[in-house]
């Protein structure tokens, strides 16, 4: 991210109602991932156990999920960002202002000092915690694992979807958003990054925190390699097949026999359930 100067929430700094507005949208987003109403969504969240690979700066979705009835949630991370700042602060505060009600009231009582965001996080109900991998390395841990433009990043998809698998508990569920695009790396028009040898992008871009280039393809295989079943796979946004046949002759060797129209997405959503 310090590299990069990007976060899940996008490019620069919004203000701190706008970065309140994102973390609503991202329970959002879970929420109708699940196919749940506001109601259903508050239901299942009541007394899970929950598992955020790759929160960022600040751990909105966490606060809002206790608010929401999850009874706890780790955080983990490759490296340390989660920070107290005055503009996280705010953040947080902007966040409980929003809720109303027993909502309000966990999301105050999360903290060391009830309503006070600068005295840091309980570390019973929300914990944060960074590992060499970025993986828990739980085991039947969690009832819900979620991401959100994290998976691109990592640089062993079967490893990150093992831990997935054995984190989840039976019955778990886990979802991800995953952003495709390149993250500022292409030169001239959209996907030409993927026209870069294999050798050169791993030479110049591996372990730097920029995309690992995987379409989705990759994912599904890693996902069955793991034995985790596929509930729901699609794309959030595409890129038109045109654009796709202006640079499929040049493409990389990685990325020759993988279709079109899996090319062309841009974000895919991921839903998964133990295969077993």
């Amino acid at each position: 991210m310090r590299i990069t100067a990007q976060t899940g929430r996008g490019e620069g700094e919004g203000n701190s109602d706008e970065v309140a507005d994102y973390f609503y949208q991202c329970c959002q987003d879970y929420r109708e991932q699940l196919g749940l109403d506001e109601a259903g969504f508050k239901a299942y969240l009541s007394e899970k156990t929950v598992l955020e690979y790759g929160p960022g700066d600040i751990l909105g979705v966490a606060l809002l999920f206790h608010a929401y009835g999850a009874k706890t949630i780790h955080c983990v991370d490759r490296f340390p960002l989660n920070k107290i700042s005055e503009k996280n602060i705010l953040v947080y505060q902007a966040l409980i202002n929003r809720l109303a009600g027993d909502e309000k009231q966990r999301a105050m009582n999360v903290f060391n000092v009830a309503g006070s965001p600068e005295s840091g996080f309980n570390r019973n109900v929300i914990e944060y915690s960074v590992t060499n991998s970025g993986l828990s390395g739980k085991t039947n841990a969690y009832d819900l694992i979620i991401s959100r433009a994290v998976l691109e990043h990592v640089n062993d998809l079967d490893a990150t979807f093992l831990d997935i698998k054995n984190a989840l508990k039976p019955g778990g569920k886990s979802i991800h958003k995953v952003d495709l695009k390149s993250h500022g790396l292409d030169r001239y028009q959209p996907f030409d990054f993927l026209t870069w040898s294999n050798a050169s992008y791993r030479l110049m871009y591996s372990h730097k925190g920029f995309p690992n280039r995987w379409r989705v393809n990759k994912y599904v295989q890693a996902a069955n390699n793991a034995r985790l079943s596929i509930t729901h796979l699609a794309p959030n946004e595409t890129l038109s097949l045109e654009k796709i046949d202006t640079i499929k002759p040049y493409l990389a060797e990685d990325f020759r026999d993988v279709p079109k129209e899996e090319l062309s997405w841009l974000s895919f959503w991921m839903v998964l359930e133990h295969a077993d």
